[in-house]
């Protein structure tokens, strides 16, 4: 599962075997984890996160999304 970034304690990654899936990302920080879709973006779903959090993350997506999908299509190629 690797890792892409790490941003204000959120990790941002995805796992390995999930190329039968559209380009996303999961987010996790303590005992929170959501998952976003990158193209285009959208929240597939959050756990424990407060929705302050929920809008921080949403925000880190958008900021990162060329980062993410170059490294999703990078590792899956």
């Amino acid at each position: 599962m690797p890792t892409i970034i790490i941003v204000n304690g959120y990790r941002f990654y995805f796992y390995s075997n999930e190329n039968d899936e559209p380009v996303h990302i999961h987010v996790e920080k303590a005992e929170g984890n959501a998952k976003y879709w990158l193209d285009p973006i959208q929240e597939a779903y959050s756990y424990d996160f407060t929705a302050r959090q929920r809008k921080d993350i949403a925000k880190l997506v958008n900021e990162h999304c060329d980062t993410l999908k170059e490294a999703w299509y990078e590792y899956f190629k």
